[in-house]
């Protein structure tokens, strides 16, 4: 029984993103220009169907189901402001019964005293009493949590990218559609992942450089 080797001519070095060649900047990605919502739509499924991890989609408006065909998953803020809400609920609650309906003594830089009060027959533990306080906390800390995460989670704010010395990607916020693909992808390769953009139907590709 005899083996065949295979061989694989390995990436040249202008091809190898970790080194830059000597007087030149460092290679961030590649984009693909697209002119519809259909074109950047089915090369969104191929991108993702190729393997590649590290790459978005740019358009000038929502694109219905480009989230789908790109294979993002559902994002986990809406369990993390639910969280931040529930613990606004329990800390009004906390609030309002140490302040009106305790008598305890705590430590907080210095000695804070819970105070009754018995007036008119109220009950200590007056749910009603203290539901306007409890629902503003909670939604008080339910809406910071939502931006701060939002801002946290997206990277923002960020007043420099790399894509934003591409003059082509300006009209990323007008009437084009582009596929942006970063050069620390593991099957990013100069050569092959421009071949690739060209394949999938694309206007142009640029090399984007940091």
């Amino acid at each position: 029984m005899s083996t065949t080797a295979t061989t694989h001519s390995p990436a040249t070095r202008a091809d190898r993103v970790d080194v830059p060649l000597p007087g030149t900047q460092r290679v961030w990605g590649m984009i693909a220009e697209f002119d519809t919502p259909a074109d950047i739509m089915e090369a969104a499924k191929k991108v993702r169907a190729d393997g590649f991890r590290f790459w978005d989609c740019h358009t000038p408006f929502p694109v219905h189901g480009l989230d789908k065909a790109m294979g993002v998953k559902r994002t986990i803020l809406p369990v993390l402001v639910f969280g931040a809400g529930f613990t606004g609920l329990i800390a009004g609650l906390v609030l309002q019964i140490f302040t009106n309906s305790l008598s305890l003594k705590v430590w907080a830089m210095v000695w804070v005293t819970g105070y009754p009060f018995l007036i008119s027959g109220k009950p200590l533990l007056s749910i009603p009493a203290f539901i306007p306080v409890v629902f503003e906390v909670t939604v008080l800390l339910s809406a910071l949590s939502t931006v701060g995460l939002m801002l946290l989670m997206n990277g923002l704010p960020r007043l420099y990218h790399p894509l934003f010395t591409s003059k082509r990607f300006l009209r990323a916020t007008d009437d084009r559609f582009f596929i942006s693909i970063e050069a620390r992808d593991p099957r990013f390769v100069r050569s092959r992942t421009e071949a690739f953009l060209r394949s999938l139907g694309a206007k142009s590709v640029e090399v984007i450089e940091d």
